[in-house]
């Protein structure tokens, strides 16, 4: 099928370091001349890539190639720009929202609230060399942290709890999902709307057992590779 050998062109001038990460594809209109094809045709092979990792789609801007993904280690503790700079990553965070709210559905379920419980909602965005690569929703205690948000949330919510508040992370639960990127999500993370996503549930508990903060995490799929080492009990 033409779709087929045109997403293994494509590929093959990945791999011999042809198109660079983060380079922009031609429009799709010239690069469907360029293979002598249709647009729909183009389209299925760049659907293909996308579904890949291969290339990323920016709302209105276009197709690029992707870089290498972030390798997530759920291991390690959730620190992003410890993660990022390890791997020679740019990393930044900006804050896009900080409130304390009731509890929602989601952090009632994550953190195992009553009704009517206070928590902080923060949402934030995460930037590897500049380009928008996840949405986090983080529901934390308020209970357990008072005066919360008089810091700066732009930087590590780990390094806020234990330097603060003397809190660490001594347990994790994590559930991963695949679905797609909506609204305001797509929007922040600069998405064409059904992007896919992986979604990365994280719930924190601190050294004393208690649960302290929840997050969600929808990354762009092809930005992170999921992985983990453990060692299995005989």
């Amino acid at each position: 099928m033409q779709y087929v050998k045109i997403k293994d062109s494509i590929v093959e001038q990945i791999e011999a370091g042809m198109l660079a990460p983060r380079q922009k594809l031609p429009a799709e209109r010239k690069l469907a001349e360029s293979f002598n094809t249709t647009r729909v045709t183009l389209r299925e092979a760049l659907s293909l890539l996308e579904a890949d990792g291969r290339i990323y789609r920016e709302d209105r801007r276009g197709w690029f190639i992707s870089p290498e993904p972030l390798r997530y280690d759920l291991a390690l503790p959730p620190h992003f720009l410890n993660r990022a700079t390890a791997q020679n990553r740019t990393a930044k965070t900006e804050l896009i929202l900080a409130k304390v709210t009731l509890a929602n559905k989601p952090a009632t379920r994550l953190l195992d609230l009553p009704p009517f419980s206070d928590v902080y909602h923060i949402d934030r965005l995460r930037y590897l060399e500049g380009r928008p690569v996840a949405f986090i929703t983080d529901y934390v205690r308020a209970d357990l942290f008072p005066n919360l948000l008089d810091f700066d949330l732009n930087n590590s919510l780990t390094d806020i709890l234990r330097e603060q508040f003397a809190t660490d992370y001594h347990k994790a639960r994590y559930r991963v999902l695949v679905s797609s990127l909506f609204g305001d999500i797509a929007q922040a993370l600069r998405a064409t709307v059904g992007t896919p996503a992986t979604v990365v549930e994280r719930t924190n508990y601190n050294q004393h057992g208690e649960v302290v903060n929840c997050a969600i995490e929808y990354w762009r799929h092809d930005a992170i590779s999921i992985e983990s080492l453990t060692h299995i009990a005989v």
